[in-house]
């Protein structure tokens, strides 16, 4: 069944008419998303990667919805997200990617959830706890081939089948990540998938994990036995050089709340940074970098000059940012805008359309993930369901 997402004022509730902000999720969307994934890893076992609140989307609602599409393995970046999904995902496997922080093993314990050891230390004290509770507990063990940032060394991997801590525990999963996998030639990808097949070689009864999102469209196919999706779920382009093949996953609008006229030589926002070349009309929203839209997308020098900077659609037309953007409110260049269109209180889209997560991150100077993780609490929400 489908939740309806309201579309134009006389469907609005009284919530949704006073928010300033309003963040449409489509559950529908990703759990398209996740089928395509796992189509496109061909017989690996497809995961979803729910981290940082399902990337903005919320793990309460992202989580079943994934499931009920048939994903039955998650992974989260900290035991806390970890239990969250087990509340909706009672039966699912749930790996915590973040590793095992000292003394937190009966926390896996207790809600059924397996760490990705990262070092030889993790290793016997999780070995240690198994030995001390009379059981094998699963873990995922992470090799790291070319990140440098958690995981055994290469060396450390070929060397596991020595390590007598293996007998204390189930090794569920083996793992690496892929650094560089959205660029298709770059050579790192190669050495990282040999570097790989090399370890998984000397452990080959346990299944294999390598791809991400990106590593999924690999010419090598580097699929192993389960692939860990997490930006594209959400929207985000796997193949940035090449026609996004997933769905929207997030919209975001964000209502006027004034609208005024401003001269020549005037300037909007703090500091002073924009300045109006003639007159313009500006409109001001209420959205801004405590809900999660980077100031970093702040405008700065001129009206009408190209720079790289926000945009908001309103009325179907593409409008620039105009000055900083502050905590609560941003301002935009709505000159070009036939006045009839526009109004106090009509949302414009600040997310969604041409103004995709790749787009709104690209002029906000940083990337999509940072887009979708950084959306904030202060959003009415609404949610299209997933379809049975």
């Amino acid at each position: 069944m489908n939740k309806h997402i309201p579309q134009n004022a006389s469907e609005t509730t009284a919530s949704e008419s006073a928010a300033g902000g309003l963040l449409h999720i489509d559950l529908d969307a990703l759990a398209s998303n996740w089928r395509c994934l796992r189509d496109a890893a061909g017989g690996a076992e497809a995961s979803a990667v729910v981290k940082a609140n399902a990337y903005g989307t919320g793990i309460e609602k992202a989580v079943p919805a994934l499931a009920r599409a048939g994903c039955r393995t998650f992974f989260v970046a900290h035991v806390s997200e970890a239990v969250r999904t087990r509340a909706v995902a009672p039966d699912a496997t749930i790996y915590v990617l973040n590793g095992l922080l000292p003394g937190s093993c009966a926390a896996y314990a207790t809600s059924n959830l397996r760490p990705v050891l990262g070092s030889l230390e993790e290793i016997m004290e999780w070995a240690a706890f198994s030995r001390a509770e009379g059981r094998r507990f699963p873990a995922a063990i992470h090799v790291d081939t070319g990140m440098n940032r958690l995981g055994l060394t290469v060396r450390e991997g070929l060397a596991l089948p020595i390590r007598s801590e293996l007998k204390d525990f189930e090794p569920s999963l083996l793992m690496s990540h892929f650094a560089s996998a959205e660029e298709q030639d770059n050579p790192v990808n190669g050495q990282q998938i040999k570097a790989f097949t090399a370890v998984r070689n000397m452990l080959p009864d346990v299944p294999a994990s390598l791809a991400n999102s990106s590593g999924i469209f690999l010419r090598e196919k580097p699929h192993f036995d389960l692939v860990r999706p997490g930006y594209a779920l959400y929207g985000g382009n796997p193949t940035p050089d090449e026609e996004n093949p997933m769905r929207p996953v997030v919209g975001l609008e964000g209502r006027i709340v004034q609208l005024r006229w401003i001269e020549a030589g005037e300037t909007v926002g703090y500091s002073g940074r924009w300045t109006a070349r003639d007159k313009r009309r500006i409109a001001t929203v209420s959205v801004g970098y405590a809900d999660g839209y980077s100031r970093s997308a702040s405008a700065r020098g001129q009206s009408g000059e190209a720079t790289l900077s926000g945009m908001a659609i309103v009325a179907s037309r593409l409008c620039p940012f105009a000055g900083t953007i502050s905590m609560d409110l941003l301002a935009v260049d709505v000159t070009d805008v036939p006045e009839g269109d526009i109004a106090r209180g009509v949302p414009v889209t600040l997310i969604g359309g041409a103004l995709t997560i790749d787009e709104v991150g690209r002029r906000a100077g940083t990337i999509g993930y940072e887009i979708l993780t950084s959306l904030g609490a202060r959003y009415r929400r609404t949610y299209r369901e997933a379809q049975d």
